[in-house]
């Protein structure tokens, strides 16, 4: 199968590459992609997982969760079934195993809070931290704790923090917060905020976001994120770190 990843990726950005449709039974060292909305895909064995993975269940009091599920479906399963701990999910884009394998989150909420499996492997089997986590295998299929008590006014905080960020396309935030900073202030005292390399540049919007303008390269976000290490580490001496993920 033939993906064009400049139209595949949420940044319309990328290589089109050959890419295999994956399961538990043939998987053999490609590099997962979900939905590449956090991931710039320039080269590499990559594959997609299969179709089967798109599903959310409750099962045994357990709710389960395929890989390949959407976040938006999780959000408004858990939505219709009055279960909390999602809401932070309603405004995320991307899929659920991109999610988990990021610890993905806004503010205190992160989706490995209610996790009990990848895999049917135990949560404490991993190491979760912030936008962190150890696991290296493909992830199939998660489960998590039912928690009842959807919290509609979650879901407007956080609409109100996505509400701030560009709407041009991207990859999220580009870089971590540093411990007791934040990415985007740096980026913004070292003169990059809405800086242009090319035909992509940081955001007016927020610094932290590297937006496409239309007709972006890989070679341009490499440039940027490059320019933008060196110019803050040589300000600041802090090395910033890439949030999104780099297949190059």
């Amino acid at each position: 199968m033939r993906v064009d990843f400049a139209k595949f990726s949420s940044i319309k950005i990328g290589s089109v590459l050959d890419v295999k449709i994956v399961d538990d039974g043939n998987y053999d060292n490609e590099i997962i992609i979900g939905r590449a909305t956090n991931s710039l895909v320039c080269s590499g064995n990559i594959g997609l997982l299969d179709d089967k993975y798109d599903f959310v269940t409750i099962k045994d009091g357990i709710l389960r969760v395929g890989a390949k599920t959407k976040n938006a479906k999780l959000y408004n399963f858990a939505k219709a079934h009055n279960i909390g701990g999602f809401e932070f999910l309603s405004k995320l884009p991307g899929s659920v195993g991109g999610s988990v394998r990021m610890n993905a989150g806004m503010k205190d909420w992160v989706i490995s809070t209610y996790l009990l499996s990848v895999n049917s492997i135990d949560k404490s089997q991993f190491e979760f931290g912030y936008r962190y986590c150890n696991i290296t295998m493909p992830i199939f299929e998660v489960a998590f704790e039912i928690h009842q008590g959807f919290d509609i006014t979650k879901v407007q905080e956080f609409a109100n923090m996505r509400a701030l960020q560009p709407k041009l396309p991207s990859l999220g935030s580009t870089f971590k917060n540093p411990p007791n900073d934040y990415a985007g202030r740096l980026l913004e005292a070292a003169g990059l905020k809405g800086e242009r390399f090319g035909n992509v540049g940081f955001s007016q919007q927020h610094a932290n976001f590297l937006v496409n303008y239309g007709g972006g390269s890989c070679d341009d976000v490499l440039c940027a994120i490059a320019t933008a290490k060196k110019r803050v580490f040589e300000m600041f001496g802090v090395m910033l770190q890439e949030e999104i993920k780099i297949y190059n």
